[in-house]
């Protein structure tokens, strides 16, 4: 059987009994949209991140676009982000109707570089969307002391990183509002689509609450323009059977990764920089070659799948030549020409992982 790079059908094996009891709950209840397995989950997820409301929505990027709706971001304004993740992060700044800036990244974490963020604020800038990237937090205490200096929101993109912490505080406790996607493929996953939004505001809740379901105030009574996009029951059902699992399967992805570093030799081979003090989750093991896609064709040989994050960075891509903005961003450039995601989810055997390190090491 090939070895890939995510593999959501792994935790449907290992939960397939409750995960199957609670879509047959589901089924029963006859209430899909909207029902009490969406209001459960969004208060079992807001414990479990340390946060006191969640409100759940269609995907990460709709999570992304609503915050930034709610805290007041629109045309004419400029939201400061990372070039080296998914180019969703920037589109919905621009659904918002504002302009991505993108700020240079660590060339040993990937993460955003706070160092640079002040030169990059002007006039117009109104948020900063800090990306826990790859199941590590970002700087996040750095950057929040920037937000607040300069007077910005800070929108947490926690879509790959359920359940990291600094010290023992989680992701998402520390900016305005906290991002998660549940794609299949996350820390975190469902069998489709899913996002949530958290924060400790409560007016800011009830604001996103009312624009994530077309700004009812009442059945069919719209107060204002609002938007559709809704976690559902389904969804919400099988996210509260593997949200029980979670730190379990964050352990196992830990223990993978520990392998990783213990038995892969090659000098060649650049592995992740775990940040001391924080909880990385392993979202994905991305290590750096210049000798990348032979790697990437040799291990393909043997029947394991890796993939590139992110083949490129954000601001070399046609989506984003509208901005007529150049950027020289060396750090993001460089590793989008040397990353490679090596296997990473909780099923992955010590023997698995041994006949991936023997090909990384040729």
């Amino acid at each position: 059987m090939p070895l890939y790079t995510s593999y959501p059908k792994d935790e449907y094996t290992l939960l397939k009994k409750p995960i199957q009891q609670a879509i047959q709950r589901v089924l029963d209840s006859g209430i899909y949209v909207l029902g009490k397995e969406v209001a459960s989950f969004e208060q079992e997820f807001a414990h479990y991140s340390g946060l006191k409301y969640a409100i759940g929505v269609g995907n990460g990027t709709d999570a992304l676009f609503i915050s930034l709706k709610a805290l007041g971001v629109g045309p004419g304004d400029e939201v400061i982000t990372t070039p080296m993740t998914a180019a969703y992060t920037a589109f919905a700044v621009i659904y918002a109707g504002a302009a991505p800036v993108f700020v240079d990244v660590h060339p040993d974490t990937y993460e955003i570089d706070e160092t640079q963020l002040e030169r990059a604020i002007t006039k117009r800038t109104k948020a900063i969307i800090p990306v826990h990237l790859f199941g590590q937090p970002c700087n996040i205490v750095a950057i929040m002391k920037i937000a607040k200096r300069h007077k910005l929101k800070v929108i947490e993109d926690c879509c790959q990183a359920h359940g990291a912490q600094i010290g023992k505080r989680r992701v998402g406790t520390f900016g305005d509002v906290a991002c998660y996607s549940f794609y299949p493929t996350k820390n975190l996953g469902g069998i489709g689509d899913g996002g949530a939004v958290l924060t400790n505001n409560k007016a800011l809740a009830a604001k996103i609450r009312l624009l994530h379901n077309g700004h009812q105030t009442s059945k069919y009574y719209h107060t204002a323009v609002g938007h559709n996009t809704r976690l559902d029951e389904l969804q919400a059902a099988i996210l509260r059977v593997k949200l029980q699992q979670l730190d379990q399967f964050i352990a196992k992805r830990q223990a993978v990764a520990a392998a990783y570093d213990r038995w892969i030799t090659n000098p060649k081979i650049i592995k992740p920089v775990v940040t001391k003090g924080v909880r990385h989750v392993f979202h994905l093991y991305v290590i750096q070659t210049a000798q990348r896609d032979t790697l990437q064709q040799r291990l393909a040989k043997a029947g394991i799948v890796t993939q590139v994050h992110y083949p490129w960075p954000l601001h070399k891509l046609p989506a984003f030549d509208f901005l007529k903005k150049a950027y020289r961003l060396p750090h993001s450039e460089r590793m989008s020409q040397r990353a490679l995601s090596l296997p990473m989810y909780p099923g992955l055997t010590q023997a698995n992982v041994r006949q991936i390190c023997r090909i990384v090491n040729q």
